[in-house]
């Protein structure tokens, strides 16, 4: 059965969304700047491919890239994107949660971009891990974005949406209102008690169920498979070194970049 969030990004007027979109996000930059010596001798796999936004940057640079997305349109958007471009990449229908079409240890490199892990429920996203895993090479690297569930706290609180300007305010306190009504009877109390929950953001009209975690909680989540987690603000680019960088941060999104243990097990 499809979970309405896939069937959501199977959508014409999303896949047109994500297949006119050409930037990297600044933490993205600074990712494939970390790796730019080593890209020519790395195998990519690219999750959530979408319209392949991150295909542009990264495909000219690995020695051989795969996009996958578990939405079929958004592959044959990519395909006619990229139908004429003479590099070694390719495009799949494929589920994160199941990704038995490729063997074990076949990718050095594996991307997540644009939270596209937050988009399955808990079960999911630790099968989702499990199978990043299995077909990712010992010693190689995973990278992906997520949402931090720290941001909720002052966006559900109504006060943080003064300004100045009255439109402002009044925009803000509208969007607040929905957040609010379409996440009964989520609280503020309630979010600062929990490791992560399901929300309806303002993402595509508050229609996705988004998966939102504290960042000690996503660490403790990637320490059965993954080693050397390092955790990078989406907006600057610039990797939170301190506990106190993790604990107080509230931007929307997170990235993390961690390595594949060398003999965990698949």
């Amino acid at each position: 059965m499809i979970d309405p969030n896939q069937q959501l990004y199977a959508q014409r007027r999303i896949v047109q969304y994500y297949t006119q979109l050409q930037q990297l996000q600044p933490a993205e930059q600074t990712i494939l700047n970390l790796f730019r010596d080593r890209w020519a001798r790395m195998k990519m796999l690219d999750i959530g491919v979408g319209g392949g936004r991150t295909t542009a940057h990264f495909a000219p640079l690995a020695q051989e890239y795969v996009g996958i997305d578990y939405a079929a349109a958004m592959i044959a958007a990519c395909q006619q994107r990229f139908a004429t471009a003479s590099l070694p990449l390719s495009f799949a229908v494929c589920d994160a949660r199941d990704m038995s079409q490729f063997a074990d240890a076949t990718f050095d490199f594996i991307l997540f971009s644009f939270n596209g892990l937050d988009y399955v429920n808990h079960r999911d996203r630790l099968q989702s891990l499990q199978e990043i895993r299995r077909v990712g090479k010992p010693g190689g690297y995973f990278c992906f974005s997520s949402h931090n569930l720290q941001s909720l706290e002052p966006a559900f609180q109504w006060h943080t949406q003064l300004r100045w300007n009255p439109i402002s305010t009044y925009v803000n306190l509208v969007m607040w209102g929905l957040l609010r009504l379409v996440n009964q009877p989520l609280t503020v109390p309630k979010i600062q008690a929990a490791t992560h929950a399901i929300i309806k953001d303002e993402s595509h009209n508050f229609r996705l169920q988004t998966y939102y975690i504290r960042p000690q909680t996503q660490i403790a989540q990637l320490a059965a498979h993954f080693d050397h987690i390092r955790i990078y603000s989406w907006s600057t680019g610039l990797e939170l070194t301190s506990e106190s960088d993790l604990h107080h941060n509230t931007e929307s999104w997170l990235y993390y970049v961690c390595r594949f243990k060398s003999g965990g097990s698949h």
